[in-house]
Parts: structure tokens; C-alpha cells; sequence
């Protein structure tokens, strides 16, 4: 399969390209040329396989010749060998819909599912290609912990990991910052998580010093992220034991890439009747789907930070298929993004995506309400990123089977838990001796030529 970016689909790229650059060199995003699309007769092959054969079967198109089909299958089995359920994930019935735990890996955030199969892809590849490398991250808190456990410890590169200094919950940030890999580097920025994600994307754009430092990067925008995300939508939807009703799934967004990944297990063949785009209020995609309105604005601190975001990144994929694969016409509103903080989408775009996306937003008090009402119903604790995409079936009915990605453990938010409920959410008992240990990070400014010296001084 071949590979083009969102801002100039003239060049051509194989998988390694895609996967070790993470961003194209224009600024835009990798998507493929073409799309291999499953029959219904495929899916029904695929709908009692294990999780990791499920894996091998949808990854496997995406990647081509970048390695042979035995050592992807180690490769996938080696990565799934760290979770706590065997097939990786766990479907559970909570009331009137279903709740897809995607926390039962190392770090306790569905960020793992794609980040163990990442780390040991550049392992591969590094070996395979006698190379070195350093991965630049930017994180609202889940993703710098995954990134970390899969890349520590490992030969021949580095991670250097940002984050909002004071602005992630504190297990968030002891999952990162407590490990003694001498190849792990930890830099809390004085700012937001755009503000960090700007810097990483500042230091992309820097062709002489991403060349110079040998730059790579595992955020959300890595291809190879959406598709190991894609797996769990087919293996969800194959619990459902009514496929004949219309599936659908409510998915806690930020930067638009877990729901992306569904949209993708749509558009290679998933049924899938509707995505809601659940949000918290830093609303930008709410109000980009209701009411046509992108509109940057200033970030509010919440109890959900992961989803502290304004400038969804991933979007632009969704911009490139809505300007029908025109990298002429994609390049013209990322420009307006960037220049004026706002893209207001006309009402034929709007339609279409309607015909795939809702939307839903809920303030403090809500996230806060839906765990306690959870909780008391059905003795189940959900963490407030999840709470936020369950109770988006509340805001937007839909008929049919509700699914529901619930995206971290309830223990990394242990202060909204105790608000919500008065019960104090504890860490896993191999994972609890994180809170005694010595944190390693350096506290930077948000200025892109003190963190590029910070970065250099470490390669």
C-alpha cells in the first residue's frame, strides 16, 4: 500500500516512510492511496477470531512489504502479551449500552493498544536498518506513559516526551516520569497541551533540525496509531450479538484520532452506523460537527485533560476526504487555521460529515454527575473521559447498539473520583509503586529554541 500526505498528494510513500516520519515534510498527514475494502463475506471469517489474529488480519494490508507475515505475527504477539486480558480488551453491559475497556495495558490507557505494537515496530526497523533515531511527543497525559513503556530500554533510540507542566493528574504523570531508562527524557512545558503539540510540530517544520537530531514522532498523527486503533472497532462490533441492529460508538476526543480510527474500520468495510464525537468544554469539535463552527479558542483546565485540546490535529484527514482528496483545496483551510484561528465548513461539507458523525459536550458538573449516577446504578466507576462519551448517548439518542470506548483506568483521576463519589480509585496493585518513587523531569519554558537545545544536548 502506498501512501501520499494531505497537502501534496503528488509524492508517493511506503509504509517505513509513513511510520518513522509520523508527519510529511509539508506539514500535512499520511493517509493511503487507495483502500482495500472487506466484503461481507470477509467479515464473517473475522468474526471469531482472537484479538490477535483480528490484528494481523487488518494490519497486515496497511503495511505491505515493510516486514514478512511470521514476524508480524511475533511482533503482534509480543505486543499483546503485556495486557491483563487475554484478548486485550473487554466488552462489559453497563445499563442500556455496552462499555469497551481499553485500559488493560501497562499504562492503563487505550493508548497502549497502538503504542506496544509502535515500540516494537522501531525495534524492527532499527535493527533491520543499522539506524538510530529520538521520538518527540507531545502529550495530554495518557500519551507520553504508553509511549514510554513501549520504547524504554530499547536499542538505538531515544524519547523525549512534553508535557503541560501542572496540568495533567499526578498518576498521569508519575507513569511517566518515575522509569530509570537512561533513554527516556521527560520535559514538563510552561503551558497547554497545544502548546506542546506546537512545539512538536515547530520542530517537524525545522527540516535541519528534525534531519540533525534524526526525529521521529508517536502522537496520535502516526498512521500506524489509527490502524492498530481500527482493531478493536471490528472486535467490538463482533461481540454485539444483534449485528442486525445499527452499531453504533460514543468515543472521549481530543485530537480526533481514536474516533478517526473508527471512521477508517468504516471506510475499509465496518458497518458502523454513527460515531459520536463526545467532548468535554474545550468543545471545538462539538460545535465543528453541530454547527459547521472550527473555531479556535482559549483552552479551559478540566478534570478531563486529556481532552484539553483546541487544535485537533487528525481533523485535517477528515478535511481532505470532505474536499474530495484535493491537496490544493486542504492546504487552503489548514492555512486559514493557522492564520485565523477558525474554518467554517459550508453545509454540503457539513452533511457529509453527518452522515458518519454526532456530537455532544459535557461541562464539569455533568462528567461529575454521569460517574455518580453510574456508580449508584451500577457499581461501575468510570473515569471522566469515559464518563463523557457514555453520557453522550443521553444528549444524542441513537437507536441501536451503543458502544461505548471507555479510554483510561478510573485510578489516574483519582481527585475527580473522590469528588464524584467519595471513593478513593487505587492503582493495580503492580502499578502502585509508581506513587513512591523519585519523579525525573525538567521544567522548560515554552519557547522552541530552549527546548530544541535541551533536546540536542541529550541525542
Amino acid at each position: 500500500m502506498n501512501y501520499i500526505s494531505t497537502r501534496n498528494n503528488s509524492n508517493s510513500f511506503e509504509f517505513k516512510d509513513v511510520f518513522i516520519k509520523g508527519l510529511a515534510d509539508d506539514g500535512g498527514l499520511f493517509v493511503p492511496k487507495s483502500l482495500h475494502k472487506y466484503t461481507h463475506n470477509d467479515l464473517l471469517e473475522f468474526k471469531n477470531l482472537e484479538y490477535s489474529e483480528l490484528a494481523k488480519k487488518i494490519i497486515q494490508p496497511f503495511i505491505g512489504d515493510f516486514m514478512s507475515e511470521n514476524d508480524l505475527n511475533k511482533i503482534i504477539n509480543k505486543s499483546y502479551s503485556v495486557f491483563r486480558k487475554k484478548n486485550v480488551v473487554d466488552l462489559i453491559k453497563v445499563g442500556d449500552r455496552s462499555v469497551l475497556e481499553l485500559f488493560h495495558g501497562p499504562t492503563l490507557a487505550f493508548k497502549d493498544i497502538a503504542m506496544q505494537l509502535l515500540g516494537n515496530f522501531y525495534e524492527y526497523y532499527l535493527k533491520n536498518e543499522n539506524q538510530k533515531i529520538n521520538i518527540v511527543v507531545a502529550t495530554s497525559g495518557d500519551t507520553g506513559a504508553a509511549a514510554i513503556d513501549a520504547i524504554k530500554g530499547k536499542n538505538n533510540v531515544n524519547i523525549f516526551v512534553l508535557h503541560p507542566n501542572n496540568r495533567i493528574s499526578p498518576v498521569q504523570r508519575k507513569l511517566m516520569t518515575t522509569g530509570k531508562e537512561k533513554n527516556v527524557f521527560n520535559i514538563a512545558v510552561k503551558g497547554n497541551f497545544d502548546d506542546c503539540q506546537n512545539l512538536v510540530k515547530a520542530m517537524f517544520a525545522d527540516k535541519t533540525f528534525a534531519k540533525e537530531i534524526k526525529m521521529s514522532g508517536v502522537n496520535s498523527i502516526n498512521w500506524a496509531r489509527i490502524i492498530a486503533q481500527s482493531v478493536y472497532y471490528f472486535y467490538s462490533y463482533f461481540l454485539i450479538d444483534d449485528n442486525e441492529k445499527p452499531i453504533n460508538f460514543s468515543v472521549p476526543t481530543g485530537n480526533f484520532g481514536d474516533v478517526y480510527a473508527g471512521y477508517l474500520a468504516k471506510k475499509i468495510g465496518l458497518p458502523i452506523n454513527k460515531f459520536i464525537v463526545a467532548t468535554n468544554q474545550n468543545d471545538i469539535l462539538h460545535r465543528a460537527i453541530s454547527k459547521g463552527n472550527y473555531d479556535i479558542e482559549n483552552v479551559s483546565e478540566t478534570i478531563t485533560p486529556s481532552m484539553d485540546i483546541q487544535i485537533a490535529s487528525n481533523f485535517e484527514r477528515l478535511i481532505y476526504d470532505l474536499k474530495d482528496h484535493s491537496d490544493k483545496k486542504t492546504n487552503e483551510v489548514m492555512k486559514n487555521i493557522k492564520e485565523k484561528g477558525k474554518y467554517i465548513i459550508d453545509n454540503e461539507s457539513l452533511d457529509k460529515i453527518n452522515i458518519d458523525f454526532l456530537s455532544s459536550r459535557m461541562d464539569e458538573n455533568e462528567v461529575l454527575e454521569t460517574i455518580k449516577n453510574v456508580y449508584e446504578n451500577f457499581n461501575i466507576v468510570l473515569d471522566p473521559h469515559s464518563a463523557i462519551g457514555y453520557g453522550a448517548f443521553d444528549k444524542v439518542n441513537l437507536n441501536g447498539s451503543n458502544i461505548v470506548l471507555a479510554t483510561a483506568h478510573p485510578c489516574k483521576f483519582p481527585n475527580a473520583i473522590e469528588k464524584a463519589i467519595n471513593v478513593k480509585a487505587k492503582l493495580p496493585k503492580e502499578l502502585a509503586f509508581v506513587l513512591d518513587e523519585k519523579e525525573n523531569y525538567d521544567i522548560i519554558e515554552n519557547n522552541l529554541d530552549k527546548i530544541k537545545q535541551h533536546i540536542k544536548k541529550r541525542v
